[in-house]
């Protein structure tokens, strides 16, 4: 059932469409928080805020912690060749050069231990948390096969249920990451690409680049319990089906929420055309300054006192610098009959919940 929901759920999300730049907001953030989320299990301390902002270029970083973004620089750029590679058709079959490339991806330019060369088996032993890797020996061997039932059609969902590749896709990509880190090939960067090549598999199985963040995320939410779930794997000779269902029970939570942030943008959209709409035979001076007013208001979750509204946004202060209270008064008062603000006890808030009534009518019981 929560595997159906994901496919559910990554249908509807593909299927919204969304402003472009909405649509890039939406983009760029979640690819902050699954960059973020997968070197914060490693140890990043950067907060969400502080990645999103060294995305954009606006964070200098200290020299002493130049280093933590530079992790999260490497996995950006390797989720964005992944993105790339597909939008020109390579193919995603999975082999040991392409998952060493991967590690050499998530330790460029890192610092690392002497005994550590990007993309290079191992040569001594390991232990991932818990449990140990497999035998340095074996894990060029191990790797190969897991490419091949990777890559084999037992991942294939049958012909009469096409319908469930994403379904199925989710169950490889967290068999892949699961496997991987069992056998901790890698001196270093062996979880970061683990989830790598788990989020490779997501989006070739049709799962939206936002969404396909969301497993990384829940990982690092649940750090703790993601241990202990690798450990319980291993220790139990084999029994992956805790950890798959750890696994898509945190993925249905991460798109629900996600499914509210995009309605919510949906939603200012939506209000944004109707405050336009209302206004649409209005083109006085009064009418465009109150329709800034209240698109503006908009954007505070919290009543405002009436007292501070002319200080809202920039526009807005710019629009009453020459005004008196009594306009602000006059104004809200014609927004109020409009329907498009309420006022109560000296404070006011837009009424973006006007938009709610052209819902298709439904039981609430």
């Amino acid at each position: 059932m929560l595997l159906g929901e994901v496919q559910s759920k990554c249908e509807h999300i593909a299927s919204i469409p969304l402003q472009p730049e909405i649509a890039q907001r939406l983009h760029q953030l979640f690819l902050a928080k699954g960059a973020l989320a997968t070197t914060a299990i490693e140890g990043n301390t950067l907060s969400e805020d502080e990645v999103v902002r060294h995305l954009e270029g606006k964070l200098k970083l200290p020299p002493s912690k130049e280093y933590l973004g530079r992790e999260i620089d490497n996995i950006v750029q390797a989720c964005n060749r992944i993105l790339t590679g597909i939008a020109e058709g390579r193919p995603a079959q999975l082999d040991l050069d392409r998952i060493r490339e991967f590690d050499r991806q998530v330790l460029d330019g890192l610092e690392l231990g002497t005994d550590v060369v990007p993309g290079e088996i191992r040569q001594q032993s390991a232990g991932v948390a818990l449990y140990r890797g497999a035998p340095a020996p074996d894990c060029e061997y191990l790797i190969d096969r897991l490419c091949k039932w990777l890559n084999s059609k037992d991942f294939d969902p049958p012909a009469e249920l096409e319908s469930r590749a994403v379904a199925c896709g989710i169950i490889k990509a967290v068999f892949a990451h699961l496997y991987l880190a069992w056998i901790h090939p890698f001196g270093d960067g062996n979880g970061r690409t683990a989830r790598l090549i788990e989020f490779l598999i997501l989006v070739t199985s049709g799962i939206p680049s936002p969404a396909a963040h969301l497993l990384s995320n829940h990982y690092n939410q649940t750090r703790n319990e993601y241990y202990r779930q690798l450990e319980r794997a291993s220790a139990s000779g084999g029994d992956v089906l805790p950890f798959l269902e750890y696994a898509v029970a945190g993925f249905v939570d991460g798109l629900r929420a996600q499914l509210i942030l995009i309605r919510e943008q949906q939603w200012q959209v939506i209000w944004r055309d109707y405050v336009y709409e209302m206004f649409h035979d209005k083109d006085e001076r009064a009418d465009i300054r109150r329709r800034h007013l209240v698109l503006d208001l908009s954007a505070h979750v919290e009543p405002v006192p009436i007292s501070k509204v002319h200080h809202i946004s920039p526009r807005v202060a710019q629009d009453y610098a020459s005004m008196t209270a009594r306009t602000v008064s006059r104004d809200l008062k014609v927004l109020s009959e409009m329907g498009l603000v309420e006022i109560v006890k000296k404070t006011v808030r837009a009424k973006r919940e006007q938009i709610l009534a052209f819902l298709p009518i439904r039981s609430e019981s």
